[in-house]
C-alpha cells in the first residue's frame, strides 16, 4: 500500500477530519477544508455493506470519532473508533445480535514490513505502517471519522 499522493500531513500539526471511502479503498485527512493526505487502505474481509454484527468481517459505515490511541498495538499503532454508535446499537438490538466492537484504524499485523494486498481485517481499516505513523502523529482523540460506502 504505497501512498499515491504526496502527503502534506507531516507539515500539519493536527488533522481535523478523517474520511474513509470504502468502495475506493481510500482514507483522506483534512485540515479544515483542505485535503492534506490521501492514503490507500484495506478493509474487513467482507467489505461490502455496513457492519451488522460481531464476526461478519465488515467495516462499519457511519459517523464516528477517535476514542482511544494505542502505541503498543499488535498492528503497528492504532486509533480506536467509537463503534458501535447509537444507530449501530439500535440496528443490532432490532436484529437480536451483538454489534461487535474494537474497530480501529491500524497498520500491518505484528509490525510487519509486508503490506497485504487483500481486504484482511475483521472490520478495521488498515494502512501501511508508514502511513499509520503519520496518522498517529496527527490525529487526536475526538477527531471525527466519517466512513462512507
Amino acid at each position: 500500500m504505497a501512498t499515491t499522493e504526496t502527503s502534506k500531513a507531516s507539515t500539519v500539526s493536527r488533522v481535523s477530519l478523517v474520511e474513509v471511502y470504502k468502495s475506493d479503498r481510500r482514507l483522506h485527512l483534512y485540515d479544515g477544508d483542505e485535503l492534506v493526505a490521501d492514503y490507500p487502505i484495506k478493509l474487513g474481509f467482507e467489505p461490502v455493506g455496513h457492519k451488522l454484527e460481531r464476526g461478519d468481517g465488515k467495516t462499519p459505515v457511519g459517523m464516528y470519532h477517535v476514542d482511544r490511541r494505542n502505541p503498543y498495538s499488535l498492528f503497528t499503532l492504532s486509533l480506536g473508533l467509537s463503534y458501535p454508535n447509537k444507530i449501530d446499537l439500535e440496528m443490532a438490538a432490532a436484529r437480536g445480535v451483538n454489534p461487535g466492537g474494537d474497530i480501529f484504524i491500524h497498520g500491518q499485523a505484528n509490525k510487519s514490513r509486508i503490506t497485504r494486498n487483500d481486504d484482511w481485517t475483521e472490520g478495521c481499516i488498515a494502512l501501511s505502517n508508514e502511513d499509520m505513523e503519520v496518522l498517529f502523529q496527527t490525529v487526536d482523540i475526538g477527531t471525527p471519522v466519517h466512513v462512507y460506502h
